[in-house]
């Protein structure tokens, strides 16, 4: 008895107005995004996609993918491999930088 309600898990329901809001959201940075792309900003355009990228992905990770309301071992490899994903783009940019 003790076994199960260690293993029960708690099943959390977003409404369909957050889904549909969250929904919108995404269809709006998309719309900033192909925006951003035609606007010359220099060197600040890749900037401002990946940031822009960065905030979409959290609102898929948070809401679609419930991982605001898991466990937090979960959280932490998002976290583990999300600082592997910015020390790959730090090495790789700064190859592509530094190169003759």
């Amino acid at each position: 008895m003790e076994y199960e309600k260690q293993t029960e898990h708690k099943h959390h329901h977003v409404g369909y107005g957050t889904l549909i809001l969250i929904w919108v959201a995404l269809i709006a940075l998309t719309s900033i995004t192909v925006t951003i792309a035609g606007i010359s900003l220099g060197s600040y355009t890749l900037f401002v996609a990946l940031f822009i990228a960065a905030i979409k992905s959290s609102l898929v990770i948070n809401i679609f993918m419930h991982i605001k309301f898991d466990e937090p071992i979960f959280k932490v490899f998002l976290i583990v491999s999300g600082f592997t994903l910015i020390v790959i783009f730090i090495l790789t940019f700064s190859d592509f930088i530094y190169r003759g």
